[in-house]
């Protein structure tokens, strides 16, 4: 096989389509790499993506962006890397990989960020590009924790995570899904800024688009108190999770109470009921994903936060990211 083989061009939006298309087929690919999604925040990054064709056919993708002489998989998403399809091997990914840096050096880029996507997100291997990577010594610069249950594995919660299950049933609390972003935005805002002074990753008006656009992938879960006035109303909402769906796992997105909600067990009750219910419905998905618990880089654990997510028989998934010298 020749680098002649290879042929790589930069996304254009008439490619959309394309690209799009690869996403859905590829072996390790989510819908966060779907063009609907990524150019929600278009305006924040200056996108430097690339696709890689072998003997004129698709081979790979790679979302990307650039900032300055830096190009970055993708500042805007949680992972990035290749996107592969089942055709490709680890020599292709190793020639693929050459090709790519030999058009990163000829733009003038000086360093690349690179961001795997994890095991849990491959619908069958797909870490040829962990080997490239190593080949053109990468340096490991970010490594994060994510807690993951396997679905079909599970571990037992702990005592403390069981009772307020079971504190939520004794409430008579009940799960669902629900469309009302504007008041769990409300909850997490609140909860996001007297905690960590911080704001959610997305606008309202973003997660409410993303979600009307991607109905089967993103999804509001909410602990819903009974209503005990007698009126034909619902009841208030007590705590919710919003969960990413892709072919092989549940991710929690973002996940919030209020004080009420958190003493009677919702956040407890949802997982309880995701992890027991909602994932069977779904056959193919075998992963649920708490997220991660780190800041600096994976410097900082915050223990308190892994405790609780290890309650629920969460156990160690790295997010990795890595930086090549060009």
């Amino acid at each position: 096989m020749c680098d002649s083989d290879f042929e790589i061009k930069k996304y254009t939006p008439d490619l959309k389509n394309i690209w799009n298309e690869f996403v859905e087929s590829s072996k390790n690919g989510t819908f966060l790499f779907n063009r609907e999604y990524m150019d929600y925040h278009a305006d924040r990054f200056v996108d430097n993506s690339f696709l890689i064709f072998k003997k004129g056919k698709l081979y790979c993708l790679l979302p990307a962006n650039r900032k300055e002489e830096t190009l970055y998989s993708h500042q805007g998403l949680t992972y990035g890397g290749l996107v592969m399809n089942e055709k490709c091997s680890v020599e292709g990914v190793l020639r693929a990989f050459d090709v790519l840096i030999e058009k990163l050096r000829q733009e003038g880029i000086k360093k690349f960020i690179y961001k795997p996507i994890p095991h849990i997100y491959h619908s069958i291997p797909s870490e040829e590009d962990l080997y490239a990577l190593f080949r053109h010594d990468a340096k490991l610069t970010v490594r994060n924790i994510s807690s993951t249950i396997n679905i079909y594995s599970k571990i037992k919660f702990s005592t403390l995570r069981n009772r307020m299950v079971k504190k939520a049933q004794k409430y008579n609390l009940t799960i669902s899904q629900s469309f009302d972003f504007d008041f769990f935005w409300a909850i997490l805002k609140e909860n996001l800024k007297t905690r960590y002074n911080a704001q959610p990753v997305h606008s309202l008006e973003e997660i409410q688009r993303l979600a009307q656009t991607f109905p089967d992938h993103i999804k509001l879960w909410t602990a819903i108190a009974p209503d005990l006035s007698g009126s034909s109303q619902t009841g208030k909402m007590l705590a919710g999770i919003v969960c990413y769906y892709t072919k092989t796992a549940i991710h929690v997105q973002y996940i919030s109470a209020t004080p009420e909600g958190k003493r009677s067990g919702g956040v407890d009750l949802i997982i309880s009921h995701l992890i027991d219910k909602e994932s069977e419905n779904r056959r193919s998905i075998e992963w649920f994903d708490l997220g991660t618990s780190n800041e600096d880089g994976g410097r900082y654990l915050n223990e308190s936060l892994i405790y609780q997510k290890q309650g629920f028989g969460g156990r160690a998934v790295c997010y990795d990211t890595y930086e090549i010298e060009i």
